[in-house]
């Protein structure tokens, strides 16, 4: 089942216009919410940016948040989810082609689960990753529909016969194609700060988090290709890949090759966050 506006109905019978301007212009803010046994992860911190997306884009949210959280409840009972994510759209709405925001116009709500079993492979053994410019917009901050130099980077790496390309702009390093980036160096996390060059991700500030906690140092400080490439460790956080070490970049090993010390106590940490047990659907 699929949620479209307030309703729910089969993929087939959602009535998405040709004239939506998602599809004309990528006009349009999206969340990507974890589900684990059932349970949306970290709701509050996704409902956070979306009004900050849509505040920002001057979308109007087609419900109050009351409302959308217990409609993504209802449709993760409808679809019997327990394992995966439900990726949730709103778009400005439907109007003749024209640059300007249309005069009237409705917000058009989408929404649908997905099954998605935790990624235990890579975050036990880690990926490899390569390096590339950062040539996106300046509002990275924005979770919009404006994915295409996301999508680029992603399979330049994939091309290249890596799994994640690392961005820089001028040599000083970002986030990663759809996740945010960390490095540690003698016992400090290293992250980009959360500015509008990066998007806020909401496993990054669960890990931060949980790093003072465990009473690692850490410094939200831009860093360099070089810094990276002189790492102890290094690791991506995203909704889908929590927490994945980076063992190789640009074909150079980080630290001995393996998920360092660090990286796997924050991993640790983190599962112990995950549900236990399945609510009754």
């Amino acid at each position: 089942m699929y949620l479209f506006q307030n309703q729910f109905m089969p993929k087939e019978q959602v009535p998405i216009s040709p004239e939506d301007r998602g599809y004309y212009f990528g006009d349009g803010i999206y969340e990507v919410f974890r589900v684990y046994n059932g349970v949306i992860f970290e709701p509050d911190g996704h409902y956070r940016r979306l009004e900050k997306s849509a505040k920002d884009t001057r979308i109007a949210l087609p419900s109050s948040i009351s409302e959308l959280n217990g409609n993504l409840e209802e449709l993760i009972r409808l679809n019997e989810l327990t394992e995966g994510i439900v990726y949730m759209q709103i778009t400005r709405g439907a109007a003749p082609r024209s640059h300007p925001f249309p005069k009237q116009a409705e917000p058009v709500l989408m929404a649908y689960c997905s099954p998605m079993a935790r990624p235990l492979s890579t975050i036990e053994h880690g990926i490899r990753a390569i390096t590339m410019d950062d040539i996106r917009w300046l509002r990275c901050d924005l979770k919009t529909l404006n994915l295409l130099p996301n999508v680029m980077a992603k399979q330049h790496a994939l091309d290249q016969g890596a799994d994640e390309v690392i961005l820089h702009r001028s040599g000083t390093v970002t986030e990663c194609s759809a996740s945010n980036f960390m490095i540690v160096k003698e016992g400090v996390l290293h992250t980009h700060p959360a500015n509008h060059l990066i998007l806020h991700g909401i496993t990054r500030d669960v890990v931060l988090k949980l790093a003072r906690e465990l009473s690692i140092p850490v410094q939200e400080q831009p860093f360099t290709v070089e810094n990276v490439q002189q790492a102890d460790e290094a690791f991506l956080t995203s909704t889908t890949q929590e927490v994945t070490p980076i063992i190789q970049v640009d074909g150079q090993t980080i630290g001995t090759g393996a998920p360092g010390a660090i990286t796997v106590k924050l991993q640790q940490a983190f599962a112990q966050l995950i549900p236990a047990a399945s609510p009754s659907l």
